[in-house]
């Protein structure tokens, strides 16, 4: 029986998993569930399609990224950076080179990852060094700027604005996460501005956070959009890492916006854009 006490763990659980936080539990949910179920040491990891998913794969991204090895985020998916962080590993200790994560290779992992402590991965690192490095000027840089239905008046006012000042922008229009990551992914954007609504609740600005790994450059655009929106709202803002869908599958620093309120925000679009587009050339002067 679905019962009060089986809601709130439901809704204890998605907290904890950094996901839309309502007691039902639907597709998104059940994946968290199950993703959440696997133990490293519990089957072999290969890169195989689709990729597999789950907490033991997140568990060795963590343990390889701090002893050097990239795997890129930590987001519990073996794709490709993964298996050949796993193959760079297994030449380096010695054993079959083949990318498939079995026994000896889970075993010499932990016994080398035993003595790393719990700074940040090599991920983490590259991330902060790429942002630091990277041109200042919005003229020439690629964003994706992506709506899930009622904010299309948003949307183009911000495109818009990017555009004006020599931004190259994507709009992205599509209800499916995936679809949306995917188009970033592909156009190799320098950044990815999402725009969604909720039922109820205050705005919600997330960037991509999980116990072992954030990002940064996600996080410094989210407090700015957080600290503009503030100018145009009396209710504080603030920005919450999460471990949404979009946020999950893009690789490039992303921020998810959530509006509760879809009229007053359609209203009061071009007010809206121009904090968002003022935000986005701040963090491009200083991502960090």
């Amino acid at each position: 029986m679905y019962c009060a006490v089986t809601e709130a763990c439901v809704r204890s659980f998605q907290q904890a998993r950094g996901i839309p936080i309502d007691g039902i539990c639907d597709h998104a949910t059940w994946a968290a569930l199950v993703e959440a179920s696997w133990r490293l040491g519990d089957r072999l990891l290969f890169l195989t399609s689709p990729n597999l998913r789950g907490d033991d794969v997140a568990d060795l991204q963590t343990r390889l990224g701090r002893l050097g090895f990239d795997c890129g985020r930590v987001d519990g998916i073996l794709g490709p950076l993964t298996a050949a962080a796993i193959e760079e590993f297994q030449g380096n200790c010695g054993l079959l080179a083949d990318g498939t994560c079995g026994t000896d290779t889970i075993q010499a992992v932990k016994r080398v990852s035993s003595q790393t402590g719990q700074g940040p991965g090599i991920a983490t690192v590259r991330e902060r060094e790429r942002l630091r490095t990277s041109s200042s000027s919005l003229a020439g840089r690629r964003v994706v700027v992506g709506q899930f239905g009622g904010l299309s008046a948003l949307t183009r006012a911000l495109a818009r604005d990017l555009r004006r000042r020599g931004t190259i922008v994507v709009s992205v229009d599509e209800p499916d996460a995936i679809t949306q990551a995917t188009a970033a992914n592909h156009f190799t954007a320098d950044l990815y501005v999402g725009f969604d609504t909720l039922v109820d609740g205050p705005t919600r600005i997330c960037y991509y956070a999980v116990p072992t790994f954030e990002s940064h450059g996600g996080r410094s655009l989210a407090e700015r959009i957080a600290a503009g929106l503030d100018t145009l709202d009396t209710a504080p803002h603030a920005a919450t890492g999460m471990r949404l869908q979009v946020l999950r599958e893009t690789r490039m620093p992303a921020v998810l916006v959530s509006f509760s309120d879809v009229r007053k925000v359609t209203d009061d679009a071009i007010n809206v854009a121009e904090v968002v587009r003022v935000a986005i050339g701040q963090w491009f002067q200083d991502p960090l």
